[in-house]
């Protein structure tokens, strides 16, 4: 087979985020135009996994040149396509903004987002076609698994991945190498390996960009687990929520056992490995290892006491290992390039990268891989581009709803399971949400806890009826009928859950409050002893006040549903507090922006 040459490339980000702002409409246009101006065998267009910078997208780089495109409409198509493709001249005016700064463009490794990361789980996305396996094979795929399976025994594999030191990328951080190595000895007729992609952190996006841009590297990971412990089966458990995954993930499936690279005989090696998709229907607490086995299993996702541990006894009571999507997609390259590699970024701990969605109040919303080591500061600052307008930065979560918050104090400390973990947050499977001085952190904390309360799978006392109890002294607080006894008890009952819920969703859930109680505990006094929200934000405690800036125009008046404003033609207005029902009618209502809340 003849591989046909092309000039020029335009690769389109067919992630959720740009598919959700028509990048495949896009895709189609290029397409389309292309052939209309006879350049259908000179160009060729590419849909790729997520390029990273969510916030510019939908994204579209042309090489050999590398043109960032950013926040691309399909009105834009013709222009780049006539005037780029067709007579070489690139549109600067549709090009990211830093990349076209100066006369020379920068490369796409130069722009700030870029320069500081180190792909290595997203090493392919948004550089291959997902659903191609010869794209993934060009960039060494399934190379290690041929290493693996001619030239390695399945304890060297277990060693070497010892060796490497990668650890969990699910939250707990626990030795990849060593919880192979406790499935491995156990005897039994059949054993399994499971990818957990059931990612349901609020804001977190990490392993969903993975499979949608590189599925085979997860595939290629199980079979080499497979192998390393004696599996023969491999499920990956995946929330129905993401359908371009699993769209891609049954392609890859497919393509694989085409090319003899799933199923049986593998490399004619005599191993036998494949691999089922098992949907989920949403609950966070299958994120948990024993609850997703009881799911799988078609049960409801509760959690199973430990021990037995699922390396003894795991699904349908066979010996089974469990590593998410981030942990799996490592594998490959620590097999091709070695441990020493591997361990030569990072710290001495936490070696390797760790991927983060990059959310909330900050500039460059998006995917970024970083070392281990990488300080907070470099990541908010450096790659996010700091807070928008300006705002000053408050707060940054991690781990999502099992995480805590960390302060401007915090901002030098570097990402790694320790230092986190002793700054009152932990890793979790890396979300990264920043908040700015408009957010209310007795708010945020009730925003996780509401999460939590509703997702618990209700098997335990502690988490089930103590995270109400918590969420309703939260409430309370937020409504100004707090006391400082129910800081206390609140303090008191979070520690309470944390040393006895049955599972890590119930022992992290108060980890939220926990960590604002540390940190913004002025916040929390001034909620209950002031009666106030110093972010205005909690509704109930909040004041709307009418300036001097009033015209008198009685618009505000006649709007307010309550009668609570008083105030003749041309005088400035008076609302009574006692009367307002702090809808916020009357701020959208006003032309002259009178009226402010407090």
């Amino acid at each position: 087979m003849v591989m046909k040459i092309y000039r020029s490339h335009v690769l389109v980000c067919g992630g959720t985020g740009c598919s959700s702002s028509n990048s495949a409409l896009i895709r189609e246009r290029f397409k389309e135009k292309i052939k209309e101006v006879n350049l259908d065998d000179e160009v060729q267009v590419i849909g790729t996994g997520c390029f990273g910078l969510c916030e510019e997208g939908p994204v579209v780089i042309v090489y050999p040149e590398g043109s960032f495109y950013a926040r691309m409409t399909v009105d834009r198509v013709d222009e780049i396509v006539e005037e780029h493709l067709l007579k070489g001249r690139i549109v600067r005016k549709y090009l990211y903004d830093e990349s076209a700064k100066d006369e020379k463009l920068k490369a796409l490794s130069e722009v700030n987002f870029y320069s500081k990361q180190m792909r290595v789980a997203l090493r392919n996305c948004g550089l291959i076609n997902p659903e191609n396996i010869n794209e993934y094979i060009a960039r060494d795929g399934y190379m290690a698994l041929g290493k693996v399976l001619t030239e390695m025994a399945p304890e060297e594999v277990i060693q070497l991945v010892k060796d490497s030191g990668l650890r969990g990328r699910g939250g707990a951080g626990f030795s990849t190498g060593m919880k192979w190595s406790f499935a491995a000895p156990n005897k039994a007729d059949q054993k399994y390996v499971i990818c957990n992609a059931d990612e349901g952190d609020p804001g977190a996006f990490m392993d969903r960009s993975v499979l949608e841009g590189d599925p085979h590297s997860v595939l290629e990971a199980m079979a080499i687990a497979g192998y390393a412990i004696g599996a023969t089966k491999g499920f990956i458990y995946i929330r129905a929520e993401y359908p371009i995954a699993v769209h891609r993930l049954k392609i890859a499936i497919q393509q694989a056992r085409e090319l003899g690279l799933l199923g049986k005989n593998l490399f004619n090696s005599g191993f036998d490995f494949d691999i089922e998709l098992r949907l989920g229907a949403g609950a966070f607490v299958c994120g948990e290892e024993t609850a997703l086995l009881q799911s799988i299993e078609g049960k409801r996702g509760m959690s199973r006491n430990k021990p037995p541990f699922p390396a003894n006894k795991g699904l349908w009571g066979k010996p089974t290992i469990i590593n998410n999507v981030e942990t799996l997609a490592n594998v490959p390259q620590i097999i091709l390039r070695g441990p020493e590699w591997f361990k030569s970024f990072g710290t001495p701990k936490s070696p390797g990268t760790k991927v983060f969605a990059l959310g909330g109040k900050i500039n460059n919303t998006g995917l970024v891989e970083v070392p281990m080591g990488t300080t907070l500061r470099e990541v908010i600052y450096d790659i996010g581009g700091g807070c928008p307008n300006n705002k000053e930065f408050k707060a940054v979560q991690t781990g999502g709803p099992s995480g805590g918050c960390l302060t401007r104090e915090h901002l030098d400390t570097p990402i790694d399971y320790e230092s986190l973990t002793a700054a009152g947050s932990m890793m979790g499977s890396g979300g990264m949400i920043v908040m700015d001085e408009d957010n209310c952190m007795v708010d945020i904390a009730r925003f996780f806890l509401d999460f939590t309360v509703d997702e618990s799978c209700g098997k335990c006392t502690p988490c089930r009826e103590g995270t109400k109890r918590m969420l309703e002294m939260l409430d309370k607080i937020a409504e100004g009928k707090g006391t400082m006894e129910d800081l206390d008890k609140l303090e008191r009952l979070a520690i309470n859950i944390k040393e006895t819920s049955l599972c890590g969703l119930g022992q992290t859930a108060p980890n939220p409050v926990l960590s604002t109680l540390k940190y913004f505990r002025d916040e929390y006094e001034a909620h209950v002893k002031e009666k106030r929200c110093p972010a205005g934000v909690c509704q109930s405690l909040l004041k709307y006040i009418i300036t001097m800036d009033c015209k008198g125009c009685t618009k505000c008046a006649r709007i307010c549903p309550a009668g609570a404003i008083e105030g003749k033609v041309r005088e400035v207005h008076v609302i009574n507090q006692d009367k307002c029902i702090k809808c916020g009618a009357c701020m959208d209502a006003c032309t002259f922006h009178a009226i402010i809340k407090k």
